[in-house]
C-alpha cells in the first residue's frame, strides 16, 4: 500500500498496516512530516515501511496494480495529489481518498479517474488517532472490483466486533464519504446532548466533578454504553496540572468544527429529511462561538444564577439519563433516515443495518445500542424510521415522561438545551397524525395563491380569502 499524507491519521494507519504485515511506501509533500515519521519508526515497523521523497518514487516503489491511500486535508490538497499521481498511474490501479471529502467531490473524482481506467474509492475513516493506530471503522464507496483489490488490507486494519471487521463497501462512488459525513452529523448531535446533560447534572443536581464522573461511568454500563459516554467520565475526572481544579471548568466554552456537521445538515435539507437535532447541534456550536457577544448580552439580558432544582437528586439524575437516551436514539434515527434517503436518490442500494454494523467498533459514535439498530433494520428492511422499531419505540415511550420533565425544568431555569429539546420535538411531531401544516398551507394560499390540498377530496384548490 502506498500512503500519501503522514499527519496523525496517515502515519497511524501506516503503522497499523505494518503491524498486520503490510508493506508500506509512504510519502508526504511536507519534508518535515517525512523526517518526523522516519524518526518515529520503531525497528519492527522500519522493516515494512519505506519513506520516500517524491510521488514518483512512491509509485515506482509499488508493484502494479498499485493501491494508494491519500490522507491529506479535504478539498484542493486532494485534487493536487491526484493531479500529481495521474500521469504516473496505469489502468487497474486503485486510488483511495481516506479524508473527510465532500461526497459530491468524490463522485466527480471517481468519474474522472474511471474514464482513464483507474479505480477510485472514497473511504470514510472514523476513530481518530487511536482508531487509525489500532483499528478504525471504515465506510467505502466505489466499484465492487475496486473494493475487492483493497479489501484484504482494509479489513486487516479495521476494528473488529465479534470477530467481524468494521469495514464494508456501502455503495458506489460517493456513498462511503456520505455515510462518514452523516456519522459525523450524528456525532455532533450526540455530543451536544451529552454536554447539555453534564450541565444539567452540575447545575440542577449540584453534583461535584467526582460525582459527575461516577454518574457517567454508571451510565456507561447500561443502555447509554458508548465511547462518548466513556470519555465524558474520563474528562470529568481530569484535574488541571497547574491548579488542581477540574480541567473541564477551565476550558473555554467555544467549540470548533471542521464542516462535516454542516454538510450533513445541508444534505438533509437537499433531500427533504428533517434533522433538527443534528442541525441544532451545528447551530449550537455557532452560537457558542459568539463568546464575546454572549458576555455583552448577559449584561443587557441578565438572568438569575442557576440554583439546584430542589428535586430529589437521584430522581433527577434518572430523568436526565432517560432524556439523554431518548435524544441519542432520535439522533441516530435522523442520521439513518438521511442515509436511506440519499441511497434512494443516488441508487446506492445501501444496507442500513450493515451501516450500523460497521459503526459498532472503532468509530466515535460506537455504542451498545447499535447492535439493536442493526437488528432492527435487518429484521424489517422496509423500516422507515428507527423510532418505529419495536425495541426503540418501547425505549422512547419509557423515556418520554422523564424527558419532558427535564426539558421543562431546564426551560424554567433558563438553561438552554437545544439538543434534548429538539430531539423531543422531533419525537412528538413524528408521532402526531395531524400537525399544524394545514394553517401554513392556508397562509401560503392567502398571500401567494399557492393552492392547498384537502382531506375530503383529491386535487389542488385555491380560495379567495
Amino acid at each position: 500500500m502506498g500512503v500519501i499524507g503522514l499527519g496523525v491519521m496517515g502515519s497511524n494507519l501506516a503503522l497499523n498496516m505494518a503491524d498486520k504485515g503490510v508493506a508500506v511506501v509512504a510519502y508526504d509533500p511536507w519534508e518535515r512530516a517525512r523526517e518526523r515519521f522516519r524518526a518515529s519508526l520503531a525497528d519492527g515497523a522500519a522493516g515494512l515501511i519505506g519513506v520516500v521523497d517524491s510521488v514518483e518514487s512512491l509509485v515506482a516503489g509499488l508493484a502494479a496494480p498499485r493501491t494508494l491511500l491519500i490522507m491529506v486535508k479535504a478539498g484542493e490538497p486532494v485534487d493536487a495529489v491526484i493531479a500529481a499521481l495521474r500521469p504516473l498511474l496505469q489502468p487497474g490501479d486503485v486510488v483511495i481518498d481516506g479524508g473527510n471529502s465532500h461526497y459530491r467531490h468524490t463522485i466527480g473524482r471517481e468519474q474522472a479517474l474511471q474514464a482513464e481506467g483507474i479505480h477510485f474509492i472514497g473511504l470514510g475513516v472514523s476513530g481518530g488517532e487511536a482508531g487509525a493506530r489500532n483499528g478504525p471503522s471504515m465506510m467505502a464507496g466505489g466499484a465492487p472490483e475496486a473494493y475487492r483489490k483493497a479489501q484484504p488490507i482494509l479489513e486487516a486494519i479495521a476494528a473488529r466486533h465479534d470477530g467481524q471487521p468494521c469495514c464494508a463497501l456501502v455503495g458506489s462512488d460517493g456513498a462511503g464519504h456520505f455515510v462518514k459525513m452523516i456519522h459525523n452529523g450524528i456525532e455532533y448531535g450526540v455530543m451536544q446532548s451529552v454536554a447539555e446533560s453534564y450541565v444539567l447534572l452540575r447545575d440542577l443536581c449540584g453534583l461535584d466533578h467526582a460525582a459527575l464522573a461516577a454518574v457517567f461511568q454508571r451510565w456507561n454500563e447500561g443502555e447509554l454504553a458508548s465511547y462518548l459516554i466513556e470519555i465524558t467520565a474520563d474528562i470529568l475526572r481530569k484535574r488541571d496540572e497547574f491548579s488542581g481544579a477540574p480541567l473541564i471548568e477551565l476550558i473555554l466554552d467555544r467549540a470548533a468544527q471542521k464542516g462535516t456537521g454542516r454538510w450533513s445538515s445541508e444534505a438533509a435539507l437537499e433531500l427533504g429529511v428533517p434533522t433538527p437535532t443534528i442541525t441544532g447541534a451545528v447551530f449550537a456550536r455557532m452560537l457558542a462561538a459568539l463568546k464575546e457577544e454572549r458576555i455583552e448580552a448577559a449584561a443587557v439580558l441578565p438572568k438569575r444564577q442557576t440554583q439546584p432544582s430542589g428535586e430529589e437528586p437521584s430522581e433527577m439524575i434518572e430523568s436526565i439519563r432517560q432524556a439523554l437516551t431518548g435524544a441519542v436514539v432520535v439522533t441516530y434515527a435522523q442520521g439513518l433516515a438521511t442515509i436511506a434517503a440519499a441511497s434512494r436518490e443516488h441508487g446506492w442500494g445501501m444496507d442500513i443495518g450493515g451501516v450500523a454494523a460497521i459503526w459498532r467498533a472503532g468509530c466515535i459514535i460506537r455504542a451498545r445500542m447499535l447492535e439493536d439498530v442493526m437488528h432492527a433494520y435487518r429484521y424489517d428492511d422496509e423500516l422507515k424510521n428507527l423510532l418505529c422499531a419495536p425495541a426503540f419505540a418501547g425505549l422512547l415511550m419509557q423515556a418520554s415522561g422523564h424527558w419532558r420533565r427535564v426539558v421543562a425544568i431546564a426551560v424554567q431555569h433558563a438553561i438552554p438545551v437545544p439538543g434534548l429539546s429538539s430531539a423531543l420535538g422531533y419525537f412528538d411531531a413524528y408521532r402526531t397524525p395531524r400537525l399544524w401544516a394545514n394553517m401554513i398551507q392556508a397562509q401560503r394560499d392567502y398571500f401567494g395563491a399557492h393552492g392547498y390540498e384537502r382531506i375530503d377530496r383529491p386535487g389542488e384548490f385555491h380560495s379567495e380569502w
